[in-house]
């Protein structure tokens, strides 16, 4: 009787630890990123400027991420995304992906207003554009960004490492040192497309 008692016991304590005291969401990361990641993009449909969003959290979870107590170093690579419209650039905010009120970091992260987005996840995995610009809160689209839609004399055009990527760049993954740009505006406007970044060294 006192081995079943005990057993039951057990049974109970293990229950309690493993509703109560287990790892919560943010402190489980293996469990929240996703391994593939989503292919599109939502967000406003504005014009530029476009600041980073305040509510951080809630973005990264619209884009599938999970906030963090501190950055990851499994996955850790840097890709650089500029966004070009009528001929001019519009900056890429810094602390996108970044909740400064919770103290909590999402694995798809921006520091300074340089273009360079951060991939520090805890665990490997596929990070997309999607992901990035869905915690922008900008939305993207074969033929959009933001408010701005290809139509009349404006085009929208994205590019890797200087070489056009047809279809939805929402879809393009994150490579490390990669060069990503955006180019909205008039056909006859003369952009010069970068194919690549200039990286710190150690980056």
């Amino acid at each position: 009787m006192s081995i079943v008692v005990a057993a039951v016991i057990a049974g109970l304590t293990i229950a309690v630890l493993s509703t109560g005291g287990g790892p919560s969401r943010s402190t489980a990361p293996e469990a929240g990123i996703p391994v593939t990641p989503m292919k599109t993009a939502s967000g406003r449909v504005t014009s530029p400027p476009w600041p980073a969003p305040n509510d951080a959290s809630a973005r990264a979870a619209a884009a599938g991420l999970l906030m963090l107590g501190e950055e990851g170093n499994v996955e850790h690579i840097h890709t650089h995304l500029d966004v070009i419209v009528n001929g001019k650039a519009v900056v890429v905010p810094a602390d996108i992906g970044i909740d400064h009120k919770a103290q909590q970091i999402s694995p798809l992260h921006t520091h300074a207003e340089n273009g360079v987005i951060h991939v520090e996840s805890p665990v490997k995995a596929t990070f997309s554009l999607g992901q990035f610009m869905t915690e922008w809160d900008l939305a993207l689209t074969s033929d959009s960004i933001g408010g701005l839609k290809a139509g009349g004399a404006n085009e929208f055009h994205a590019y890797v490492n200087g070489k056009e990527r047809p279809g939805n760049p929402a879809a393009i993954e994150l490579r490390d040192h990669d060069e990503i740009a955006l180019v909205f505006g008039p056909a006859d406007v003369k952009v010069d497309v970068p194919s690549s970044y200039d990286w710190p060294k150690g980056k």
